[in-house]
């Protein structure tokens, strides 16, 4: 297995992983009052729309050869860590 497959592999596993953390998130917040449950809907929806662009990444990642896909991993790897950051603030807030 390449460097390559083996990156994608574990960027699907992620994807995954966050998408279970959002949904979790998300029946959290509809549990809250009702101006926190605005605030944290948005949150969230940020979340979802930084994890789409990644998982767009991912396709484009798919699709170029082996010596290119790695311009791509930093800028993953960027929003990957933003995505981290906020679901770990949102879950603080939750507890």
């Amino acid at each position: 297995m390449s460097k390559k497959d083996a990156y994608t592999d574990k960027l699907k596993a992620q994807l995954d992983e966050w998408k279970a953390d959002m949904d979790k998130l998300e029946a959290k917040a509809r549990q809250a009052s009702a101006d926190a449950r605005i605030m944290y809907e948005e949150q969230i929806k940020e979340l979802w729309e930084k994890r789409s662009s990644v998982k767009s990444k991912l396709h484009t990642l798919q699709e170029v050869g082996d010596d290119e896909w790695e311009e791509f991993k930093d800028e993953i790897e960027n929003i990957g860590s933003a995505i981290k950051k906020e679901m770990e603030n949102l879950r603080s807030k939750f507890l």
